[in-house]
């Protein structure tokens, strides 16, 4: 019979917490330099952009506009802080830092150090989004009670862009070239999925390609924890959507780094 060289050692759910673990202790190492500024960014865009054009575009979709823009924000910041942490974040551990190395040295597999990656990234994005989140409660922007759950959603996107981070990292050959990704997908994503304006208001032979890219579904799933009044039955192809995307991309993912990762 053969022997795993994990049988006897911690089960997979310890496995995959202490990658888990080991980000939280890094992270919160520099507690006030990298937990400050998700409070302070909302606070920046809403007044540059929400509060400015808010003079001129009083209304969006019958809300007003600075609610609609700080709900599409809620993800957006999930989004960015997930894609950055799979894609520089892990690349620099994996290529320069030899973190992985270390880490696969313990009775830990390939599967668990991704899936551990996946959910500290999903973590940060449920971070991100409670703290756009408490910003615009404070200056009372969103009142509606089920907000309470819109980090729920953020967490979901940070997992969908962890998992697409993951797949563009296991293709780079060199760290600059993410910025193909950033500047050609993430940026395009942020104005063309509904957070600065309805995805209604595009032509309607876009409309396709939008509910094909991740951000739309997120968009449109946490303003109805926001607004209110939006459910409708195509938040259950959202919400399918995003499972679907996250098992296909994140298998993908999974595949090519442990190919990448054992050599």
């Amino acid at each position: 019979m053969k022997v795993s060289r994990f049988d006897g050692g911690p089960n997979i759910y310890n496995r995959i917490y202490s990658v888990w673990y080991r980000h939280v202790r890094v992270y919160t190492k520099n507690l006030i330099s990298n937990g400050l500024p998700p409070f302070l960014e909302p606070l920046l865009f809403l007044a540059g952009i929400g509060i400015g054009l808010g003079k001129y575009i009083t209304q969006m979709n019958g809300v007003p506009y600075i609610l609609f823009l700080a709900s599409g924000l809620l993800v957006t910041s999930s989004m960015f802080t997930a894609s950055f942490e799979c894609t520089y974040g892990t690349y620099i551990r994996m290529e320069f830092d030899k973190v992985y190395d270390g880490i696969l040295g313990a009775p830990i597999s390939v599967y668990n150090l991704i899936i551990g990656e996946i959910l500290w990234a999903g973590t940060k994005g449920l971070f991100f989004s409670f703290a756009v989140l408490c910003v615009i409660w404070i200056f009372g922007i969103i009142s509606y009670p089920l907000s309470i759950l819109a980090p729920l959603v953020g967490f979901l996107t940070g997992v969908i862009f962890s998992v697409a981070a993951l797949l563009i990292t296991s293709f780079v050959k060199n760290i600059n070239q993410f910025n193909f990704f950033f500047t050609g997908f993430l940026s395009p994503m942020f104005f063309f999925s509904g957070v600065v304006f309805p995805v209604e208001n595009l032509p309607k032979f876009t409309r396709p390609i939008v509910e094909l890219v991740p951000l739309t579904h997120s968009v449109r799933l946490v303003r109805a924890f926001c607004i209110g009044g939006n459910w409708d039955i195509i938040l259950l192809w959202d919400v399918c959507y995003m499972v679907l995307f996250i098992s296909i991309v994140g298998y993908f993912a999974i595949i090519r780094l442990k190919k990448r990762m054992i050599k």
